[in-house]
């Protein structure tokens, strides 16, 4: 049997299992394709928040990346938690010198408001980082850390992708999730857009939202669909995972998954 397409995640570990590479795995999984991860920290964290954060050395993030690019190969590869100036330099170097698109999530916050990028980072984001992703997916808090534009309403987003583009992505999808209305998003190459919406779902448990549409992002471009057919594909995933999204703990839940795999079946 041939193997399915495959898709590397750089990011670091969510112990909770809701958002990083666990999340990361599980859509890839849902989706059909071969996931494999390089992990760049490691968190203590659940659904009240992140309780400590550890990142690894350069050396093994580089070595884990070459263990697997040179034997395995990857169609696609999806970049999360960087942390560090040392880890978004070294990540941005490595992802430039592969032939296959990628996802950058410039992760800067997380669902709880935990710092998970040193602000002495930002620059290296920004310089190093954004021009070698194939797509960008920034989250309205990102845009600002990064490009200093404040969205307000749905109008703004065109100012916050042109911003963003301006450091070097050949597309940004911004998220407007967490404008009031329904949920919409802006991708763009600067010169076609495509705006994404989807009805908002009256659910609290979105833990990991951002990293499941990166990786779901990734995954649909590992099997061979353009940018705006692959962004579209993931949206429409990630919106079912936010609505199946599941109390788990004291705080806020994850979203599911797999609910396209197990719908009907949980609870049985």
């Amino acid at each position: 049997m041939s193997a399915p397409p495959r898709v590397l995640t750089v990011a670091g570990s969510d112990s909770g299992g809701g958002a990083g590479i666990q999340a990361d795995l599980k859509t890839m999984l849902a989706l059909g394709v071969h996931g494999m991860s390089v992990v760049t920290a490691v968190t203590a964290q659940n659904s009240l928040g992140v309780q400590g954060a550890w990142e690894l050395p350069v050396e093994a993030v580089r070595a884990q990346y070459r263990s697997v690019v040179d034997d395995i190969g990857v169609q696609a590869v999806k970049t999360g938690m960087l942390a560090s100036v040392e880890l978004v330099e070294a990540v941005a170097e490595l992802i430039a010198a592969t032939d296959a698109p990628a996802v950058v999530d410039p992760v800067g916050i997380s669902k709880h408001g935990d710092s998970l990028l040193a602000a002495s980072a930002l620059e290296s984001v920004r310089t190093k980082l954004l021009p070698a992703a194939t797509v960008a997916t920034p989250n309205l808090d990102e845009v600002a850390q990064l490009t200093g534009v404040h969205v307000e309403a749905e109008p703004d987003l065109r100012a916050a992708a042109a911003a963003v583009l301006s450091y070097g992505p050949r597309w940004v999808l911004v998220k407007g999730g967490h404008l009031p209305g329904e949920a919409v998003d802006l991708l763009t190459d600067g010169s076609e857009e495509h705006w994404l919406r989807a009805p908002r779902h009256d659910n609290r448990h979105t833990h990991g939202t951002g990293c499941t549409l990166a990786s779901a992002i990734a995954s649909q471009l590992a099997k061979g669909q353009s940018v705006p057919q692959a962004v579209t594909a993931a949206k429409e995933y990630v919106t079912g995972a936010i609505a199946a999204g599941f109390a788990l703990g004291g705080g806020i839940g994850p979203v599911d998954h797999g609910w396209a795999l197990t719908r009907g079946t949980r609870g049985a």
